[in-house]
């Protein structure tokens, strides 16, 4: 262990399986079943009940359910609407019976029921009334659920002048409204050509768009271009892969009236279907002073990671894309908290080992990227990685790193980057400040701490970490002690 001196919070965020969603369920066999789909059989046993079966079950229904949801009749709704092109005269059907159908297509999900995990720490957008020496602050945090599905969380509370944390006790969960944003064709042609998807059916599947698209406009192009293609197949592949890469860009927004800390990022696209994992969250300070919010985070389909970007200014409304080019290709992107000499910069693990310096004119795209540290000490010896968005100091930018060392224990270091050009290391520690203590080696993954963002306040590094996949923990170092073992 390094000589740095580290101080463990008492305060503990630990998974809370009573934090619950809803979500379809929608059984994975989709195949034909004594010709039918057991989708639509279901449906079948449903509208043969008699009219006093379908009023009992439902009002036991909403016994059982209404306190633990804000209107419980509204979930029911979304559960029909996902299976009504399979309901015969949907239209026609009275209202308890399309409830009680959709009732059978939902469940409640617990997005905390495994953990609640590698967190990441800003300042928050509104400082008011914040009392003298504290700083009011926003966490994001993976929370997971059943089959491993991760979803992103917030919560918000005050860094005190010494570095003590009180965290604000979260609402109830809600998961917003999805909504398809406005494409930028240039855009969209560069990721579908990174592809290798730009071929001659989507270039003219694009010439019939304007620069700025819906998902609509590209559901009328794909159609039209369909309509004069004679090779089918042709016609279903492109239009997959279109509205595909469409469906993966998006946006959430939640209500005025909800807290932050009722906010939940679940899974919306197909890239991510899987989870939305390790956001890196960074309060980015623009030249004239404007400030955004990005983060990076890993999705997962069940079969491959790709790297998305989120985007807020109020943390009400967030804007997720996909991220392009060939530097963008593996796990836990970091972006400097503001421009490097008139570009953006970012680091990543390029090639899943070593650290990389990413330099672009555009936020989206990262096409150059140089290597800066490579594993040298045995506690990082197997990968090396950051964790979380650099820290700008007097000496240079302070990077929180981790490393993976003999038995898959995951450390906590630290490298210093010139502040004109990051590409420079000037200093790294020797040894980590932060390994799993006996509290903190048993969990999902044991023998594991992980951050995904820091910040500085009052001199001192406030560093929020996960504790073995489980649980999140909170440490602080004095800056200078650190910067000092740096040098």
């Amino acid at each position: 262990m390094s000589s740095v001196p580290v101080t463990r919070l008492p305060v503990r965020l630990a998974p809370d399986p009573q934090r619950i969603t809803t979500k379809p369920f929608l059984s994975v066999d989709e195949l034909p079943a004594e010709g039918a789909t057991r989708v639509a059989q279901l449906i079948g046993r449903i509208l043969d009940l008699s009219n006093d079966e379908v009023t009992v079950t439902l009002e036991e229904l909403r016994q059982n359910f209404r306190q633990r949801h804000s209107d419980i009749d509204a979930v029911f709704e979304r559960g029909f609407l996902a299976v009504a092109h399979s309901v015969p005269d949907p239209a026609d059907l009275p209202d308890d019976m399309r409830r009680l159908i959709g009732a059978y297509f939902m469940h409640e999900y617990s997005l905390e029921g495994a953990a609640l995990t590698n967190p990441s720490i800003v300042a928050h957008p509104e400082q008011t009334d914040v009392p003298g020496g504290s700083l009011r602050v926003i966490f994001s945090l993976r929370s997971i659920g059943e089959g491993h599905i991760s979803s992103i969380e917030f919560r918000t509370g005050l860094v005190g002048k010494s570095g003590d944390i009180e965290i604000d006790p979260p609402g109830i969960p809600v998961t917003g409204h999805r909504q398809s944003p406005i494409f930028d064709k240039p855009m969209f042609t560069a990721k579908l050509a990174e592809m290798g998807a730009a071929n001659d059916l989507a270039l003219q599947t694009l010439a019939g768009l304007e620069n700025r698209f819906t998902m609509a406009d590209l559901d009328q192009a794909l159609a039209d271009v369909a309509e004069h293609e004679a090779s089918s197949n042709a016609v279903h592949h492109v239009t997959q892969v279109m509205q595909w890469l469409a469906s993966s860009n998006y946006e959430v927004s939640f209500a005025h009236e909800s807290e932050l800390s009722q906010r939940v990022l679940f899974p919306n696209g197909p890239t991510e279907s899987r989870g939305m994992e390790d956001a890196r969250f960074v309060r980015f300070v623009a030249t004239d002073g404007s400030v955004v919010y990005y983060a990076t985070y890993t999705a997962y389909d069940g079969f491959n990671i790709l790297p998305q970007l989120i985007e807020t200014k109020d943390f009400r409304t967030f804007r997720i894309a996909t991220l392009n080019g060939p530097a963008a290709a593996n796990k836990g992107i970091a972006i400097f908290p503001r421009l490097i000499a008139g570009r953006y910069a970012a680091l990543g693990r390029s090639d899943g080992e070593n650290n990389y310096l990413m330099l672009s004119d555009h936020i989206r795209f990262w096409h150059d990227a140089e290597r800066i540290q490579v594993p040298t000490r045995p506690w990082e010896l197997m990968q090396i990685g950051n964790a979380g968005a650099p820290l700008e100091t007097e000496a240079g930018w302070l990077v929180i790193t981790h490393g993976v060392g003999p038995m898959r224990q995951y450390a906590l270091g630290a490298i210093l980057l010139d502040i004109d050009d990051p590409s420079q290391v000037l200093g790294h520690l020797r040894e980590p400040f932060l390994v799993p203590n006996e509290q903190e080696r048993d969990g999902y993954v044991p023998n594991v701490v992980y951050s995904c963002g820091s910040i500085i306040h009052n001199d001192r590094l406030v560093i929020a970490y996960g504790a073995s996949d489980t649980s999140s923990s909170f440490a602080t170092i004095p800056v200078d002690a650190l910067l000092a073992e740096l040098s």
